[in-house]
């Protein structure tokens, strides 16, 4: 080797340690999430405009930002089926195995912050830029605790029904203009429910009812809330009322009828919409860009058919279950001053780009995205603003939220499934999340 080559082979050792040095000199944000996983798509993509859907936009985001920020950070997700999601991240709250930043339902929130296991964050958005007065008014509800902030919120998401229109035709169940003729009260429900299935031959509704206690819990406590239900009293539910009785009868008579279809879970729920299976599905707003692909696609059942709406009013009120996706600092999860730096300069990304998120269908925390024509302009957006002064969980004084809503839809599912007795349902209810209830610190 002469000695030109020498050199040459000495400047490329010395460049390729200089990379590694670089590499390894890389502040490591850890994000642990749920959303799905999609590399196979995603996995190269660093413009979140090119993205669709819940998962391939958060992928992208979190591209963009790795290949744009000049901290010389890197964000490493960590991806957790959201079913385990929360019993997976207490359980590495244990191990002192923390993610600097985790993504948790507003729901769930309250939890964490009464067992101190989150950090506030007041100081820190204020000093990357974000101010919390532009929070919407559902989001800083869901974010704020004795005055302190404790999340930046990411979205509202709400209970909604996605409308087959072509079978809703079909079923003469569409005005002049071709939009959807929604019932106002539970006997025109069940009539229009009757009329579609004489029309069509297939159920009105799907919601999931297998390997799922979600979608009874969140239609109920819906059906509720538009009575002006009150459940909770402190710390104790009451479901003997006339208005969880009404809830519960209505269900009752849907299914016994057979206006919902059966043995779906989740996946089998949204397929069962998009193969026009059923007229409507019951399911949040994160799934209205999916539907819109596939409303756009030649051949499917919902090509040129396909609108979204509030959940009816059906006793008068206008409400939906509402929730809203967050991120927090956990304890113990920043290392150092410079991962901290780079924590909030993430925060601060995410809520820059809160109009991508928003394209997923979920309305956008962030009021200045929520105001713009560009947010209304996007598809069926007008029809479902309102659930940001509409949406309604469970009281923010009610601890284990995520625990009480899994009990009560064991219980409304033992209801529809094994046809358990609407008394021994509500027994079972109190009992068991007055218990609950009665043991939270």
């Amino acid at each position: 080797m002469n000695t030109i080559q020498r050199r040459a082979w000495l400047g490329l050792a010395l460049s390729l340690c200089a990379l590694s040095v670089q590499a390894q000199d890389k502040t490591v944000v850890t994000l642990s999430r749920f959303f799905g996983a999609c590399e196979a798509d995603y996995g190269s993509v660093n413009d979140a405009a090119k993205a669709r859907g819940e998962c391939g936009i958060i992928t992208s985001l979190v591209n963009q930002f790795n290949a744009t920020n000049t901290l010389n950070v890197v964000v490493k997700p960590q991806i957790v089926e959201w079913g385990p999601y929360y019993d997976q991240l207490t359980a590495r709250l244990v191990a002192k195995d923390v993610p600097t930043i985790a993504v948790m339902h507003e729901s769930v929130l309250g939890d964490f912050v009464a067992r101190k296991l989150v950090d506030p964050l007041d100081d820190g958005l204020k000093k990357a830029g974000v101010d919390t007065a532009t929070y919407s008014t559902q989001a800083r509800t869901g974010t704020t605790f004795d005055g302190k902030t404790y999340a930046l919120p990411f979205d509202t998401w709400a209970w909604l029904w996605h409308v087959n229109l072509n079978l809703f035709k079909k079923a003469g169940l569409v005005d002049g203009a071709g939009a959807p003729v929604l019932p106002k009260t539970p006997d025109e429900l069940l009539a229009q429910a009757r009329k579609f299935k004489e029309a069509t031959g297939k159920p009105y509704f799907a919601w999931t009812t297998a390997n799922e206690t979600a979608a009874p819990t969140r239609t109920f406590l819906t059906l509720v809330n538009q009575q002006g239900g009150q459940l909770f009293k402190g710390r104790t539910i009451d479901v003997k009322g006339k208005e969880a009785a009404a809830a519960m009868s209505l269900m009752n008579k849907l299914w016994a009828e057979g206006h919902i279809k059966k043995g779906l879970d989740y996946g089998a729920t949204q397929q069962a919409f998009t193969n026009g299976d059923v007229g409507v599905n019951v399911v949040g707003t994160w799934t209205i860009d999916d539907f819109i692909v596939s409303s756009e696609k030649a051949g499917s059942p919902l090509k040129g058919g396909y609108t979204v709406v509030p959940f009816p009013a059906l006793y008068g009120k206008k409400s939906a279950f509402a929730d809203g996706h967050s991120w927090v600092l956990l304890k113990g999860g920043i290392k150092n001053d410079k991962q901290r730096e780079g924590a909030y300069a993430f925060l601060k990304f995410l809520w820059d780009n809160d109009h991508h998120w928003a394209r997923t269908g979920h309305l956008p925390a962030n009021r200045a995205v929520l105001e713009s024509d560009g947010f209304k302009a996007l598809p069926f957006r007008k029809n479902i603003l309102e659930l940001s002064s509409t949406g309604a969980g469970m009281p923010g004084m009610v601890p284990r939220q995520r625990a009480v809503e899994q009990i009560i839809g064991e219980e409304l599912s033992s209801m529809l499934l094994a046809n358990k007795p609407v008394g021994d349902v509500q027994a079972g209810i109190e009992q068991r999340v007055n218990k609950l209830l009665a043991s939270a610190k």
